[in-house]
């Protein structure tokens, strides 16, 4: 039977489709069918490489990075048992740090990190640079790559999220490359000394008893992959060898494979020494790393008779590091550091047999780490997944490879973030204003819960504005001017508009807001939220605790009397507060706040180094801020040339911590921080009391009289309460206002 044309066709065009998006798949799984990730770096079109020793296939890099350019190594370099992956490179020529990322991985489980170099001279300038490696955002190690060598750094880390940066840092020391990027899983038990703010940094692993320097052991014989290189000193150490299996018991920390326990080094001498050394290798901002150290052992002869093998570790001649120990027969068995030695700048262990002992000492294999740190965190996962979903949606071509938010000066292009000390960052600007976009606005944008201003101007946005947008808690500005989009302006956007929280800049849309009662805010009572400045709160509070009163006397004919005020503020000073706590200098007053206390440190995080002035008064500016659950805020910090002193500040703040009404702004906490004061209040989205009175607020409209005669009622009524139950403070009041 012949299949019509046109089925011929469909049918292709569906296995095409198929097999783009297991490609597609694939790319985004990234991790082989044993849960390893090998990528050959700088290898060009899509077809993989088979390291010929271990078989496994390495990937091109190209979905990995989208930073860097290919290069091949200069022939003369290039030998018969080079590995496939040594012959081309990736180099990094552009912007300060380039990244790869690593997916489709366990949050919380351990792996190895490998990273391997061959310069080769791929650039003609036969000049191998100097640059860093980093794990995600934590310093790993400083490459200093060789012409005739392959430089090999290999690091066991716990990752956080589904993923795992690994970046290249220029120094100004020549551009950094790369040959090979390799990834391992690791069983959680597995080298204990690795946890979520340490890791483990490779300096040697070695395999004591093959005869032959070509006798490396990696996979398959080691599952996880590690590289156990030979030592081999014929002349110096008798080699010991088994063909009989040597078992790992279950609860093993570190898997030793069979193939590398089978041999074993003994001195020739019977009465001799095993000795090894390690020089101590500096590291940007630490010249003496702390090491760990990783011993193996098993017993391969069986002993006949009496025969006894009993040894003791010595480091550097005097630290006893184990006694009297016997290697069990064909068991795996290790010694090792749980902390890192003492530290020196050359370490010397010898293995010397006891004197109990008839036999001399053994040693099968080795690892030797120094700890590096990984405690800095990295940008919030939720932020990290939408703005990559972003990236992927209109492919952006910038080097958005990394970390967004690493650091201050090595974020993303056109991002800003906020930075917490133990806190990961967030993304709180993003400027894409003439970056190429098309197709509609991506629901991605909904999920940066931090956001305060997005730039989308000047692109080919199509469609309509998304609802979800108005879920942006922190979100002050979207711009969204020359576009496409079409439709109208979401009612709950629209709301958002009319309370004051939001500024929406959308011109230039030919097919926006074409029905222009769509795009404007539903007419009803505006709610009139205003910052009423301390000293017109307490005003008011005299005008209604004095004024009112004395009309309602004359109204019922009472005689008038003359108010004193010199003895009321006398009176009032025997109500100051008594004490501080002990250490502050003003010991004549006391604060007890049930509001939170805020250091200055957390202010400039909060305030995002007091980036946005709201406005200023004689106590100082105030700072538009957010907290860290998105809450936004309005932090007013005392000038250092204020007329208020501390006292009158812990007064004011005193009085404000005890108010709670619905007609005034809340006091959210306060700062005394050594010289720095301030008071965090609420946020109030229409602006200061002055400016609404001027018609510079952001509603352009002035406030009537009845506005105006409203405010101070309200206000009145939110301090009258207050003063009714606490008698005292109406002095306080009187003072501050005098």
């Amino acid at each position: 039977m012949t299949m019509p044309k046109r089925m011929v066709a469909v049918s292709w065009s569906m296995l095409l489709c198929l097999a783009a998006a297991a490609a597609v798949l694939k790319a985004r799984a990234q991790l082989d069918s044993i849960g390893f990730i090998s990528i050959d770096c700088g290898l060009p079109g899509t077809a993989n490489s088979v390291d010929d020793a271990t078989k496994l296939s390495y990937a091109p890099d190209a979905a990995f990075t989208d930073a860097g350019s290919n290069h091949n190594i200069s022939v003369e370099y290039i030998t018969p048992t080079l590995a496939k992956r040594y012959l081309n490179v990736r180099s990094f020529p552009d912007g300060a740090r380039s990244c790869y990322m690593l997916r489709s991985l366990v949050p919380g489980l351990k792996y190895t990190l490998r990273a391997e170099f061959k310069y080769g001279n791929y650039d003609g300038l036969n000049r191998p640079p100097v640059f860093d490696l980093y794990a995600g955002v934590n310093f790993w190690s400083r490459v200093n790559a060789s012409s005739q060598k392959v430089v090999v750094l290999e690091a066991i880390v716990v990752v956080p999220e589904d993923y795992v940066h690994v970046c290249l840092v220029n120094t100004g020391s020549g551009t950094p490359f790369i040959s090979a990027l390799e990834l391992r899983p690791l069983k959680s038990s597995l080298y204990p000394q690795v946890n979520a703010t340490q890791g483990l940094v490779l300096l040697s692993r070695r395999n004591f008893g093959p005869t032959d320097d070509a006798d490396i052991v990696r996979y398959p014989d080691d599952p996880h992959d590690r590289v156990w290189l030979p030592f081999v000193n014929t002349a110096r150490w008798e080699a010991i060898s088994t063909s009989n299996k040597v078992r790992n018991l279950d609860d093993s920390e570190f898997a030793a494979p069979s193939k590398v326990m089978q041999t074993a080094i003994t001195p020739r001498n019977a009465s001799g020494r095993i000795e090894f050394f390690w020089l101590s290798e500096p590291q940007p901002g630490d010249p003496t790393p702390g090491y760990i150290v990783i011993l193996h052992f098993s017993e391969l002869q069986l002993l006949a008779g009496n025969a006894v093998r009993q040894q003791h570790l010595v480091l550097n001649d005097d630290l006893r590091f184990w006694s009297d120990y016997t290697p069990p027969y064909l068991l795996s068995d290790t010694i090792y550091s749980m902390k890192p030695l003492p530290r020196f700048s050359r370490y010397n262990f010898s293995i010397n047999a006891t004197a109990n002992s008839t036999m001399p000492p053994i040693i099968n294999a080795g690892e030797i780490f120094f700890v590096f740190s990984t405690a800095n965190v990295g940008t919030d996962y939720s932020d990290v997944s939408a703005i990559t979903a972003i990236k992927a949606k209109y492919r952006v071509k910038k080097n958005w490879a990394r970390d967004p938010c690493v650091t201050n000066n090595l974020t993303w292009d056109g991002l800003t973030c906020s930075y917490a000390n133990s806190n990961p960052s967030r993304i709180t600007r993003i400027n894409m204003s003439f970056s190429g976009l098309d197709g509609d606005i991506s629901s991605s944008f909904a999920n940066l819960k931090a956001i305060q201003y997005l730039d989308l101007s000047y692109n080919n946005l199509t469609g309509s504005i998304p609802d979800a947008l108005s879920q942006l808690p922190s979100l002050l500005v979207l711009d969204l001017t020359n576009n496409q989009l079409s439709g109208s302006i979401p009612p709950s956007l629209l709301k958002r508009i009319q309370d004051g929280s939001l500024n929406i800049r959308y011109g230039n849309n030919p097919n926006l807001c074409t029905n222009a009662a769509s795009c404007k805010p539903a007419k009803g009572r505006n709610k009139l939220a205003v910052y009423v400045a301390v000293p017109v709160v307490l005003v008011v509070v005299i005008v209604s605790a004095l004024v009112f009163p004395f009309l309602r006397r004359k109204k019922q004919g009472s005689t008038s009397t003359n108010i004193t005020m010199r003895p009321q503020i006398e009176t009032m000073m025997s109500y100051a507060p008594a004490t501080l706590p002990p250490g502050d200098a003003h010991t004549q007053s006391s604060l007890h706040l049930e509001n939170r206390k805020f250091t200055y440190k957390e202010l400039e995080m909060i305030t995002n180094n007091f980036q946005r002035v709201l406005g200023r008064g004689g106590f100082g500016e105030v700072y538009n801020g957010f907290l860290e659950d998105g809450t936004q805020v309005a932090i007013k910090l005392r000038s250092q040339f204020s007329n208020q002193g501390v006292k009158e500040f812990l007064i004011e703040a005193q009085i404000l911590t005890r108010i709670h009404h619905k007609n005034l702004v809340s006091m959210i906490g306060y700062c005394k921080d050594g010289q720095y004061m301030a008071l965090v209040y609420e946020y109030m989205s229409e602006g200061t009391l002055q400016e609404q009175i001027a018609g510079n607020g952001r509603n352009g409209k002035l406030l009537t009289w009845k506005q105006r005669l409203r405010i101070a009622v309200d206000s009145a009524q939110g301090t009258r309460q207050l003063c009714s139950r606490q008698p005292r403070m109406m002095f306080t009041v009187l003072v501050l206002c005098c």
